[in-house]
């Protein structure tokens, strides 16, 4: 690796915790500009934003806004009010499933999501299809993960109102086609709606190229804060929905009959904000900007290449998806013959090697491939060979340490 790409400096809890971490498709870790944004935020501009007209609530409304913006022009948004800050990525989905689909399905209709979903993107839909009494329809891809529009073709209808596709799988790591996706189906009068989970901390995301009505994001996957989530909407689809959650600062006009709603994006955003984790995602999307996108995406195709170099000499490793490295986004499932995946994630952690283990809430997908549980090595740019040697080692000793020949 080149050293102008080595920032693992930058994250002193790899070097204080002595730790090799590969489960960053869970989250990442956090570098210290993230952490000292927000806590300057809480020492110099803490009070409730949007409400106080004392300079100190005018500072944190800055502050907030302005992350808002940044949001809005890290992923191409037309206009910061098509921002909503949530918790998570989960939240932002099941917003829309509350408000959107809640509201504007009715019995008869279809929703459209893919066995390759994370649950977060289809238990909101199974719920809101039994609530309303609209059909769910699933997507099946190919066993190494293909998923395309002209998939999408055979199985949609005129009765599809929604379709719902992860536009980075967090299993296979492979990416979709969401502008073509959401290209059949506007067609067929369909809104789109993508989870952008495992996309936007990895690859450049354009909301208005891809015309995908809906993204879903967390900052805690792309090195900022835990608890601070974005849902991007088109204006004319918020403002058409109603809200979420109910109470102070999401209203306009309140009597004891009823009330009425505040504008885009505040009628969403019920209570008092996190904007000190929405200042730490701004600062996360500065110290991304910091090394640019082509940096970021060949660091972690030259480590998913070279991790899986290593596995296929390895005989007892079957690597889950496609057999190409560009393929998997620095996601690497797999299992290894004769181990269950828990038993190799103990000893990966005695080998101070971090990894996931289990059905990575995606159990309908591990079922339709054959298994109930794998283990994932998932990379960030911060991660080197280093790391991957490390976990080479630990890999090729996990069959001994649990008796087994090789």
């Amino acid at each position: 690796m080149r050293p102008e790409l080595d920032i693992k400096k930058e994250f002193p809890i790899l070097e204080k915790r002595q730790i090799v971490y590969l489960d960053n498709a869970a989250t990442t870790q956090k570098p210290p500009c993230v952490i000292e944004a927000a806590s300057r935020y809480y020492n110099e501009n803490n009070a409730n934003p949007l409400r106080g007209l004392y300079q100190l609530s005018i500072d944190a409304t800055d502050e907030y806004e302005n992350s808002r913006q940044e949001v809005a022009d890290f992923i191409g948004a037309a206009d910061k009010s098509e921002i909503i800050f949530t918790r998570n990525a989960t939240e932002s989905l099941n917003l829309v499933a509350y408000a959107y689909a809640r509201n504007f399905l009715h019995e008869g209709d279809e929703v459209i999501t893919t066995i390759a979903e994370h649950h977060s993107n289809m238990i909101p839909w199974q719920q809101a299809c039994k609530a309303t009494g609209a059909h769910l329809t699933y997507l099946y891809c190919e066993k190494d993960g293909t998923m395309t529009p002209e998939m999408l073709e055979k199985i949609i209808s005129d009765k599809t109102k929604i379709v719902a596709v992860t536009q980075v799988s967090n299993v296979f790591g492979r990416v979709n086609d969401i502008k073509g996706f959401a290209e059949v189906a506007h067609k067929h009068g369909a809104i789109l709606v993508a989870d952008g989970a495992q996309s936007v901390p990895h690859i450049p995301v354009n909301v208005q190229d891809l015309d995908c009505d809906f993204l879903s994001f967390s900052g805690h996957k792309m090195y900022a804060p835990m608890g601070i989530g974005v849902l991007y909407g088109k204006k004319d689809l918020l403002e058409k929905m109603p809200p979420f959650l109910f109470g102070g600062e999401m209203i306009e006009y309140v009597t004891t009959e009823g009330a009425t709603w505040a504008e885009l994006p505040h009628k969403f955003e019920a209570g008092t904000v996190n904007v000190g984790g929405a200042v730490g995602l701004r600062e996360a999307i500065h110290f991304m900007k910091r090394f640019g996108w082509e940096k970021i995406e060949q660091r972690e195709e030259e480590l998913t290449t070279y991790a899986m170099e290593k596995m296929a000499d390895y005989p007892y490793v079957h690597i889950i998806g496609s057999k190409d490295p560009k393929e998997h986004h620095g996601i690497i499932t797999f299992t290894i013959d004769g181990v269950h995946p828990h038993d190799c994630a103990a000893i990966f952690d005695e080998h101070d090697v971090a990894i996931r283990a289990g059905h990575h809430c995606a159990q309908p997908l591990l079922k339709y491939l054959g298994t109930m549980s794998t283990v994932r090595a998932s990379m960030a740019f911060y991660n080197d060979k280093d790391d991957i040697d490390k976990f080479y080692d630990a890999l090729i000793s996990i069959r001994k340490e649990m008796g087994l020949d090789g």
